[in-house]
């Protein structure tokens, strides 16, 4: 047996849209390309079909619900996936009129977090927003409940618990929310002693893909995992950056996002992104290369507006210039920046904008403390920057990067 014919088979999935004229049916489903590729499947066609609304039964009208089956039928399909948001019924006629496994945008999505979770809280949030999902159409058994078969969609460490009653489902529910809030509380008390020491805290939010772990990698060398696949990265990834002028900031990577991203996973790992809305300054990154790049930033706006980030300084990262044709294509973006995260161009620029952004509480000074008071040099260089010292017939001259505590102590020996 040849080593193609051991390789497990890769799903094939027909990937299906309703387009009712509300939002961008074409770029959703474009999206939605991506989305099962980073699933691991292939997306072999696509149909859309223009309605004012969805089927109730079966999503499609009964003609391209024919067509649907003939492909299934020719193509060897695996798998259909739609997408929007499919009601038990419609899952169900679907797959007793092709015979093949179907899901929707919002379980690929959480099969697609399944996968990419790492840290016990990523896995926490995902059984959570599996179950909260799962609940209401835990209707009958078959191919649409049977979730023990392995693929696409079967994911998580919830899909041994989805064929069991609703109480015992309602049980996990709160032992997962219990475990959650202790995670929290644990998050929160890492946060408030970064606050108590004065640690600068910057967030890098966008779209997924990006580009934000290349980004970080780049700046850190992190070592967190940067495909070019849809939410790469999951679980947030924390490491300090030093700036050319000394001060020291803690660079926070978070979550990337989608359109139409279900309210119920936007509350499933609030956590996650409440490490942006308590951040200092905001690195929005979004692919200076897409045509869609526009839109990509005003959707990280109006979550960034949604959890309360209006007066924190936002620095809009256009990433992947590279790729552009000329930099008058780049989008017109205010208190932007132009870099290649791949190639390190635009970097220093970067680095310059978050210095000055910085909040005011940080001061670069130049002091000249008298030989009584060495004992001031070992505390700046504990908790503050120490940026050069040098011992000198009037005293020690030393060039620092303080924050209001240390400045008010250190204030009599300031010179510049």
């Amino acid at each position: 047996m040849s080593l193609i014919e051991l390789e497990e088979k890769i799903p094939r999935a027909l990937l299906v849209s309703v387009d009712t004229g509300k939002f961008d049916a074409e770029s959703s489903l474009d999206e939605l390309c991506e989305l099962v590729k980073s699933a691991g499947a292939e997306p072999v066609l696509t149909v859309m079909q223009k309605l004012y609304r969805p089927e109730t039964a079966t999503f499609v009208g009964s003609g391209k619900l024919t067509e649907i089956k003939e492909i299934c039928g020719s193509q060897e399909i695996d798998i259909i996936v739609c997408d929007s948001e499919l009601t038990p019924t419609q899952i169900k006629t679907l797959e007793a009129e092709t015979n093949v496994r179907t899901i929707d945008r919002t379980t690929l999505i959480l099969d697609i977090f399944a996968l990419r979770a790492r840290s016990r809280e990523g896995k926490l949030q995902v059984e959570l927003a599996q179950l909260k999902y799962l609940l209401p159409r835990l209707t009958g058994k078959g191919v649409a409940m049977s979730r023990l078969g392995g693929g696409i969609g079967t994911r998580g460490p919830g899909e041994t618990k989805l064929e069991t009653d609703r109480r015992h489902i309602h049980r996990r529910m709160e032992t997962l929310k219990e475990q959650l809030k202790d995670v929290e509380k644990h998050r929160s008390r890492l946060r408030e002693r970064r606050d108590k020491n004065g640690v600068i805290t910057v967030a890098i939010v966008g779209y997924t893909n990006a580009g934000k772990s290349t980004l970080m990698n780049c700046l850190t060398n992190a070592g967190v995992l940067a495909q070019d696949k849809l939410f790469a990265t999951l679980d947030p990834t924390s490491r300090a950056l030093k700036l050319p002028s000394g001060v020291t900031v803690m660079l926070i990577d978070t979550v990337g996002l989608v359109r139409r991203l279900p309210h119920g996973l936007v509350e499933a790992f609030k956590s996650t992104l409440e490490e942006a809305a308590m951040s200092d300054i905001i690195l929005n990154v979004c692919d200076a290369s897409s045509p869609e790049a526009q839109f990509h930033m005003q959707v990280t706006a109006d979550l960034l507006s949604e959890l309360g980030c209006g007066d924190t300084p936002i620095i809009n990262v256009l990433n992947k210039c590279d790729n552009l044709i000329s930099p008058e294509y780049a989008p017109n973006v205010k208190n932007s920046v132009c870099i290649s995260a791949k190639e390190g161009l635009g970097i220093d620029r970067l680095l310059r904008a978050i210095e000055n952004n910085l909040p005011v509480r940080i001061k670069k000074v130049k002091l000249l403390l008298p030989f009584a008071q060495a004992g001031l040099v070992n505390e700046i260089r504990a908790k503050a920057t120490l940026i050069s010292e040098n011992y000198t017939c009037e005293g020690i001259e030393t060039e620092a990067v303080i924050d209001e505590t240390m400045y008010r102590k250190l204030k009599e020996y300031i010179i510049e």
